[in-house]
């Protein structure tokens, strides 16, 4: 084995909801799993303001103190945690597989992928400093603090509608805000947007700022529109943001089998295409993107994988043990 080389069990790629389960129900399995927790601990949920629909907490809690939480209950089983990135990965000869970061390179007899995916940004000034407070990704997630309230979102296609009208439940009124002068949404959720008294929309318009105080949350939109050119300033107290999202599959080249939209394809038991190689969470969940649902999915996944190397021990042991696999 090279000097940098560490052999491990099971390497868990990424540290949101789906990663910090898998690490927990692999540590009581007592493999010692590695997770690479990336620049952030947590993901999406570590710049949640506020998580009000995850069961056993009636009173809420922010994300990065359920993210805290769930760190330690892996670490007490003997989960170890590396503030890594992961550079490059070899799937191609099977386990143990090899996976580099920018500090260490590991041989895992499995690996679970958990590296999530993210919501495309508008990249315009105030978006990420009011993240949390006012622009969000998620009306499921947040739309229940926006009661009242009159806000805005942007995009058009099925996730925006969906959301917006989902929205409709807590807002006074919601704004769709699309580049283009149709959707790009189905018929039927359009007519059911069309058909919502709550529901207005801005068309061929774009937003190009984000307006909000220092000491508070967001007010205003600046807003162009795409046809005359046209600048106005629209008044809205919160910011939804639905114009896709982008997995983080990068690193994994052609190694892994993807659907068409580059999300990891996995089975029921969350097995990938390459054996000894589970994915849970949002890199293979492109429809709920819950906290909830990505910590039952990082379960799975871990007992696929724990099953998988119990299945497989005495052939691992064998591979382990030549001198190829220390090289």
């Amino acid at each position: 084995m090279g000097e940098r080389m560490k052999k491990e069990r099971v390497v868990i790629i990424g540290s949101g909801p789906a990663g910090l389960t898998a690490a927990l129900y692999t540590a009581r399995a007592q493999l010692a799993p590695v997770v690479i927790a990336g620049a952030q601990l947590g993901g999406q949920v570590a710049i949640t303001h506020e998580i009000e629909n995850y069961p056993g907490f009636p009173d809420g809690l922010s994300g990065p103190e359920l993210v805290e939480r769930m760190k330690e209950h892996a670490e007490n089983f003997g989960a170890k945690f590396e503030f890594d990135l992961v550079e490059s990965v070899d799937f191609s000869r099977g386990s143990p597989f090899l996976v580099k970061t920018m500090g260490e390179e590991y041989l895992a007899d499995a690996v679970i992928v958990t590296i999530g995916a993210d919501p495309r940004k508008l990249g315009v000034p105030g978006e990420i400093e009011f993240i949390g407070a006012g622009v969000s990704y998620c009306g499921t997630c947040d739309g229940f603090f926006f009661r009242g309230k009159d806000i805005v979102v942007v995009g058009g296609g099925d996730s925006a509608l969906e959301e917006g009208i989902f929205l409709t439940r807590f807002a006074n009124s919601v704004n769709i805000i699309h580049r283009r002068d149709e959707l790009r949404a189905g018929v039927q959720l359009q007519q059911r947007a069309f058909n919502n008294e709550k529901i207005s929309f801005t068309w061929d318009s774009v937003v190009e700022e984000i307006i909000g105080a220092d000491d508070g949350g967001v007010n205003a939109v600046r807003l162009k529109n795409r046809v005359t050119g046209e600048e106005t300033t629209h008044p809205t107290e919160g910011v939804f943001i639905f114009i896709g999202h982008d997995p983080n599959n990068a690193v994994f080249g052609d190694q892994i089998a993807l659907n068409e939209n580059g999300y990891i394809i996995t089975d029921q038991r969350y097995r990938t295409n390459v054996e000894g190689v589970f994915a849970a969470g949002e890199i293979q969940d492109e429809i709920w993107r819950q906290v909830a649902t990505s910590v039952g999915q990082g379960t799975s996944a871990a007992m696929a994988a724990i099953q998988w190397l119990e299945e497989h021990e005495e052939h691992l042991q064998d591979l382990n043990a030549l001198p190829e696999a220390q090289a």
